[in-house]
């Protein structure tokens, strides 16, 4: 809807998460979000390495990394004795040697911040296929 916006996430999922490093930087990020005129439709993904405040390094801009989930779905069994599954998986980084992604920047503690737009148009595609053309 054209709403510039914020995701928030940690790499903490247990119950007990500590959120003291989202809450130090969450209003920062905030803040410049409204005041540095970013472009209408763009989502910021933010995610916070599972670390305490003094080990965070800074925050890094970057791009996503190649990467992959394998999924997987755990059998379990509810409080009434009813089976359901469970979605899990691992991530795959298919390029573990850049530096210049958000799987690298939370793996040597920084904050990561990508700029999400919703268009996949393949633009370097586009006069690759004018041949289509009529």
């Amino acid at each position: 809807h054209g709403i510039t916006s914020v995701g928030l996430s940690t790499l903490d999922y247990s119950e007990a998460a500590d959120f003291t490093v989202p809450v130090h930087y969450t209003k920062n990020i905030l803040e410049n979000v409204f005041s540095n005129n970013i472009k209408k439709g763009t989502c910021l993904n933010v995610n916070f390495p599972k670390i305490t405040l003094d080990e965070i390094k800074g925050i890094k801009v970057c791009r996503q990394a190649k990467s992959s989930w394998v999924e997987s779905f755990d059998k379990r069994t509810d409080p009434h004795g009813r089976e359901y599954y469970w979605l899990t998986g691992k991530f795959h980084n298919h390029e573990p040697e850049a530096t210049d992604t958000d799987d690298w920047a939370l793996r040597n503690n920084y904050v990561s911040i990508v700029p999400v737009e919703a268009d996949l148009t393949a633009y370097t595609q586009i006069e690759a296929l004018k041949h289509f053309e009529e």
